[in-house]
Order: structure tokens, then sequence, then C-alpha cells
């Protein structure tokens, strides 16, 4: 069995219910959006592979809805909850989406800027209708993990044990197996 890419990258989108990150999701992997999108109730899972500095990654992408929650009051909390289940090297991007919708904007760009400037952690606005910066949003995040992996040390293969079995086979008396 020969593998299809040079690096496996797992992404998890996770923000409040009604945000967009399926709408998201969608038009990344499948280069789609429906009007009409419901909630996802619990788990939205899709698989892309990409080329990258002429190396394949496949990307395996979840989206994580909470229903519980409001808008961007609730970023802080996202955050902690990133630092205090994922290890030091994760890779985080504040994605601001339905940039489309101006007149019906909840979050000020500047506000978000700052913010994730603030927190030493990029930010870009999206919009999966428009497909606006959908596709550099995945790709921003997939090359800052290519990169992190490029500076971390690479984890020391231990040697192979080989376990040597000594004795003698077992004569088979029955003969209602051989032919």
């Amino acid at each position: 069995m020969s593998i299809e890419y040079d690096y496996l990258f797992k992404l998890l989108l996770i923000g409040d219910s009604s945000v967009g990150k399926s709408c998201l999701l969608l038009r990344f992997a499948d280069d789609s959006y429906v009007d009409t999108y419901t909630s996802t109730i619990g788990v939205d899972f899709k698989i892309r592979t990409v080329e990258l500095d002429g190396k394949t990654v496949k990307l395996q992408i979840i989206v994580y809805d909470v229903t519980d929650m409001e808008s961007f009051n609730n970023i802080k909390q996202w955050l902690s909850e990133i630092d205090r289940y994922a290890s030091d090297s994760v890779c985080k991007l504040l994605v601001g989406n339905k940039c489309d919708l101006v007149d019906s904007k909840v979050v000020d760009t500047e506000k978000a800027k700052a913010f994730a400037d603030s927190i030493g952690i990029p930010f870009i606005e999206t919009s999966a209708k428009d497909s606006i910066n959908v596709e550099e949003a995945f790709l921003t995040m997939s090359s800052e993990i290519k990169k992190r992996m490029a500076t971390q040390p690479t984890v020391e293969r231990r040697p192979t044990v080989r376990v040597h079995v000594k004795g003698q086979p077992i004569q088979q008396k029955s003969s209602c197996c051989s032919s």
C-alpha cells in the first residue's frame, strides 16, 4: 500500500453556532455553498489534498459546533481550551467569516485584527458565500503547520525490537486439513 501524501495535517474548526464553519469547510473541500445550510449538530468532517512547496499535504478537517454560546465574546474561552488541551506547538488562526455581510457585521475588522495581534495569532476575514479568502485561510494554516514541523526536532527512532522464538514445529496428527 503506497502513501499518497507527504504530510497529514488535522485541522479543527471550532467556534460558536451559525458563524459559518461548515460553510467554510464545504467551500474549501468541495467548492460549494448552500444558502440553507442547517446548523451542524456535533461534528462535520471533510478531507482535501493540497500541494504546498512541492509536497502533497492531506488535510483532515473537522468542524466542531457548540450551540450555547454567542459570537466574538467567546474567543478567549476557545483559545483557553486550545491552550489547555492541545500541544504547545499547535497553530492557531482567527477567522472572521461572513465578511460579505457588511451591513450586519458584528465585529469590526480592526477590533478583530487588534485582538489577534495582541495574542500573537494571524487574522483573516473570509466569506464562504462569495469564496473570499477561504482557500487562503486553509493554506495559511497548512503552511504554518508545515513550517513549525520543520523547526521541531525530529523524533529519534528507537531500534526495532526483535523477538526470537525458540522451539520446534508442531507435527499435525490429523489429516483433516491436509491435501
